[in-house]
């Protein structure tokens, strides 16, 4: 099912402003749209809009076409799930992901054989005649997720389901979800603050800061091609290192010269009309080549070293004390209080309006 957001705001009674405005948004059937942004930006809020539990303020919802404002949400063939699993704890696993097909009064043996294929497809089959009490936390997210898919419907909704867990099932989960989707080859729609499940699940995402859209593309796009300093510095891990400075001569110089850089004939094309303005400059952490300082080098001291396996990062000062992460191989040998030269990539640099903070 198509999922269309026109011009969609939401203003809670008694407040002055609106928690979420002008989102615009269309989600193709079958895609897996990731809702990202940190905690109160408006993503659970804009979530329970789609879903029918909040109202909507102003703008429309659409659904392959059809205005669903004020349509009950029985009635829009959606599935949420929650973060707290929200199972009841007296019945069985086979009991809870029977139960809204119960309500509904379908035939027993539908039931059945919507619940013993949903449990096959999770893998929970030998707990169906447990209580939710009686397995893993992973297992009832398990649930939660059969309760939702027995009913078949046309829209997934997902609430941060893995936050409860950790990291090890996180990772495992994520992957489930990946697969559940392709399996299941429905539209879904997953809330998250973590930019680790967005970046690794998402067909598309959409990031909200503020109530607002900053970015929406695929994951790549975000990495690759922030639209403004708030995107670049939210996804990616450690965040993208950004120089303040301006740009002379076509070249890009801090206030205290200890960053003079060239950028690349694409770049400079750009920053052409910003000759004597000021910009920010971003590069990412593994974007940087350890090697003698020339015109696009700098020299810094290292001040942390954080052993990962495959790579280190350097936490790394310049004279004047500003930060600057790098990240390279694991197996190259680095020790604290050294000074080291690294040179820039400068097909790897972002350049920002300094004002506006989007990207040049």
């Amino acid at each position: 099912m198509k999922v269309e957001l026109v011009n969609i705001g939401k203003k809670y009674e008694g407040r002055e402003s609106f928690t979420i405005r002008n989102i615009d948004l269309v989600i193709e059937s079958n895609q897996f749209c990731v809702i990202l942004g940190p905690s109160g930006c408006g993503k659970s809020t804009l979530l329970r809009m789609i879903a029918g539990l909040n109202s909507i303020t102003e703008g429309d919802l659409l659904f392959d076409g059809k205005r669903m404002n004020r349509v009950e949400p029985k009635d829009r063939d959606i599935a949420m799930v929650f973060q707290s699993y929200a199972l009841y704890p007296h019945m069985t696993v086979y009991e809870n992901m029977a139960f809204s097909l119960k309500m509904a009064k379908e035939r027993k043996t539908l039931i059945h054989e919507r619940v013993l294929e949903a449990a096959k497809t999770l893998q929970i089959e030998e707990y169906l005649y447990s209580k939710p009490s009686e397995i893993s936390g992973g297992q009832r997210q398990r649930v939660a997720l059969g309760r939702a898919m027995v009913r078949k419907p046309a829209v997934f909704l997902m609430d941060e389901p893995l936050s409860n867990l950790d990291a090890k099932l996180r990772e495992h989960m994520r992957v489930e979800l990946v697969r559940l989707h392709q399996a299941l080859n429905t539209t879904s729609i997953y809330v998250t603050h973590d930019q680790t499940e967005a970046m690794t699940m998402a067909d598309i995402i959409v990031l909200l800061d503020q109530g607002k859209v900053q970015q929406v593309g695929a994951p790549s796009e975000f990495y690759q091609e922030p639209a403004n300093l708030f995107v670049a510095g939210f996804i990616g891990s450690p965040t993208m290192n950004n120089f303040n400075g301006r740009i002379e001569n076509g070249l890009f110089r801090t206030e205290n010269d200890l960053i003079l850089v060239e950028p690349n004939e694409e770049d400079a094309r750009k920053l052409k009309d910003y000759e004597g303005k000021e910009v920010c400059m971003g590069i990412r952490s593994e974007r940087f080549n350890a090697g003698k300082a020339e015109k696009h080098g700098i020299t810094v001291n290292i001040d942390v070293i954080e052993m990962l396996g495959k790579e280190q990062l350097l936490y790394c000062k310049f004279p004047d004390g500003q930060e600057v992460v790098i990240s390279e191989p694991g197996h190259f040998e680095y020790g604290l209080n050294e000074d080291h030269n690294f040179n820039f990539d400068v097909d790897g640099l972002h350049f920002f309006d300094a004002e506006t903070t989007m990207r040049i």
